[in-house]
């Protein structure tokens, strides 16, 4: 066998193991083995060093170690026997070595199930040993490769399908060093494998949240014609509040926007007070049918109207009648219902409010008539409902074919209803119609309400560029809300959905200063559902951040798989040494220095970290996050050749123009 050959015990044999506590060996490496690389086989081989594999043998098992860190002492005999030819020889070289797991069947098997004994000998790892520790494809698992190791561009590192995709993964790295990169090569080399495969396009989606716009070409309108990242079947949505462009519009159910949990959201409402509000209003079945019909929403407005002269709170304004109807006018409703600036004017002038502590009311007169609220005496018929018939005209068609109106109209006459009998005080639920319009105005311009499903493509990507700070953390607590919510409902263990989110930070930062504790509260437990339970419905989340630091420990701690790239902030490395378990210390040290394109691939889908170069990816498939170049728009004037200036050995230091 190779292990037993006289060539194997002295070219690859390192030294004997002579320190053992716990995971942690140390490692006496032979005095001929000081060299940077040794000659096998007739090939050039590395010699051991920090970052690198070991192999202890004890008996037939053989022990996997990784080399953390290196030290000298000297050799105590030194002095008693010093034969030594020369006096550097007394220098014995130690290696601190960490378990990481072991060979077994021809396999790599990462934990512990032996540790070595005082005097095992170790050994560099053959060529084929080193494969099997590399190699992270489970039996009945589909490989697919992501890069090469950085140390040995000629290794290819493949993962499994399986192991990889079916878990939730992160991607960390600064700003710069490539995170957008491997996020757009992890799936490009996806998509590549089973672009062709019917069963994927049919049972896989995947759902791409872009904060920066990163991952669609903005001059190109067709889905077909953009690659820009993916060659697959796909939808874009490059979403906008500053325009109404109809053909950008995400498609909501019908269903979704009269869900109460949807507009808690968008509304971004207190447990205890709002939400119950909200649930109420949406749910009046009263309401709902009186909005079916031209007669019916002149009645919800005579009976606001109604409500509010008639049932007086103690605090209530004198000019609550001109209030609601400005509420009637806005969200383009004015275009809709008309006639109501004639209507407003008519109370202003002829409508008095009469605010005595033990008799307040309305009254007018009319023809030399008075009416009074607080008496029987016709004051609803002829103040309010014949006001109403003779001023508002009903452009019925359109109001029907407009859900929001429908909603907001909802949302106003429960408003009124609550207040004037008393059920909810006007300071507590006031915020959610203070929000309501402004949050329609922005929602007109992002959705459209569609029968069909929201993502029936194998890719949708959601651009968010153009959408405003407020809504760029909506729409995505929206959107992710509403189809893990069908996942969920539909189970289908055959349908796989991956939620993708760039620059993850926007939406699920622990440290916002913007929105109250409720409101974060309720946003990241609805991600931290999705992880925790999500595996269940064949719903994965995949991560990428370039502030690690800044997401929910609980989020973090329950991806499965890392990809981890130059990270320089304590922080950002203190928030990953925490939770990511499957690093050692090498890797951690190494992650501020991390060149661009390079990354640690750690977790569940490869046995032990490994330092990747990720597959390159052709210009026209890479994401819209490359750095500029100065001097391609400034203009270069002047180009510096080092080469040429060591060559020439007649330019100074003060010649180089900096």
């Amino acid at each position: 066998m190779e292990d037993n050959s006289v060539c194997y015990i002295d070219v690859l044999r390192v030294g004997i193991v002579f320190s053992v506590r716990g995971r942690s060996v140390e490692i006496l490496v032979d005095k001929t083995k000081n060299v940077p690389q040794l000659l096998f086989d007739g090939e050039l081989i590395r010699n051991v060093s920090v970052g690198s594999y070991i192999k202890i043998n004890k008996g037939f098992e053989r022990i996997i170690g990784i080399i953390e860190s290196e030290t000298i002492k000297e050799d105590k005999l030194f002095e008693i026997e010093n034969n030594y030819n020369q006096e550097k020889e007394k220098i014995q070289r130690v290696l601190q070595v960490k378990i990481i797991g072991y060979l077994e069947n021809n396999s790599f098997e990462q934990g512990v199930k032996e540790l070595p004994l005082i005097d095992n000998v170790c050994y560099i790892l053959t060529k084929k040993e080193y494969d099997q520790v590399h190699a992270f494809i489970k039996n009945g698992d589909t490989p697919i490769t992501i890069g090469t190791l950085a140390s040995e561009k000629s290794k290819e590192i493949s993962l499994g399908v399986n192991s990889l995709f079916a878990s939730h993964i992160g991607i960390f790295g600064n700003t710069g060093s490539g995170k957008s990169y491997s996020l757009a090569s992890l799936y490009h080399s996806l998509f590549k494998k089973y672009q062709n495969n019917s069963e994927f396009k049919k049972n896989a989606k995947f759902l791409l949240i872009d904060f920066n716009g990163e991952y669609i070409n903005e001059d190109i309108n067709s889905d077909e014609e953009d690659i820009t990242i993916f060659n697959i079947n796909k939808a874009r949505f490059n979403l906008s509040t500053d325009s109404e462009d109809t053909l950008n519009k995400l498609p909501i159910s019908s269903e979704t926007i009269n869900d109460h949990t949807f507009w808690s959201i968008l509304l971004q409402a207190t447990e205890k007070t709002q939400m119950p509000f909200i649930q109420s209003a949406l749910s009046s079945f009263y309401l709902k049918d009186k909005l079916k019909s031209e007669e019916g929403l002149k009645d919800s407005i005579k009976s606001t109207l109604k409500l509010i002269t008639t049932s007086i709170t103690p605090n209530q304004e004198k000019n609550l009648v001109e209030t609601f109807l400005d509420e009637l006018q806005k969200f383009g409703l004015d275009l809709i219902i008309t006639g109501i600036d004639t209507l407003k004017s008519y109370y202003s002038e002829n409508l008095n409010f009469f605010a005595a502590k033990e008799d307040r009311r309305y009254y007018c007169i009319i023809d030399g008539q008075t009416y009074n609220s607080n008496k029987d005496d016709g004051f609803y018929e002829n103040v309010i409902s014949n006001k109403v018939d003779e001023y508002l005209k009903i452009k019925f068609k359109e109001f029907e074919a407009n859900e929001l109106s429908k909603i907001k109209l909802i949302f106003n006459f429960h408003y009124y209803y609550v207040i004037q009998k008393g059920y909810y005080h006007k300071e507590h639920i006031g915020h959610i119609i203070g929000r309501l319009d402004n949050r329609l105005k922005d929602l007109n311009k992002l959705v459209k309400i569609d029968p069909e499903p929201l993502f029936d493509r194998t890719l949708s990507i959601i651009s968010l560029k153009n959408v405003n700070v407020q809504m760029r953390k909506l729409i995505p607590l929206l959107i992710c809300h509403q189809v893990y919510r069908e996942k969920k409902k539909n189970n289908r263990k055959e349908e796989y959905l991956n939620i993708i989110i760039d620059e993850a930070h926007n939406i699920l930062s622990t440290n916002s200063v913007r929105e109250s504790e409720t409101w974060k509260d309720y946003r990241l437990e609805t991600f931290e559902e999705i992880i925790k339970e999500g595996r269940k419905f064949g719903t994965f989340l995949t991560l990428a951040s370039q502030r690690p630091s800044d997401i929910s420990a609980t989020i973090i701690s329950q991806l499965h798989n890392y990809f981890l790239h130059r990270l320089i902030n304590n922080k950002d490395i203190e928030a990953v040494e925490k939770t990511v378990s499957y690093l050692d210390k090498v890797s951690f040290e190494s992650l501020p220095i991390l060149p661009t394109g390079t990354c640690i691939v750690a977790g569940l889908a490869a046995k032990l970290p490994v330092v990747v170069k990720m597959n390159p990816l052709k210009k026209e498939f890479q994401p819209n996050s490359q750095t500029i170049k100065l001097t391609d728009f400034w203009g270069n004037i002047e180009v510096i050749n080092f080469q040429e200036y060591e060559e020439s050995g007649t330019v100074k230091d003060d010649d180089i123009p900096f």
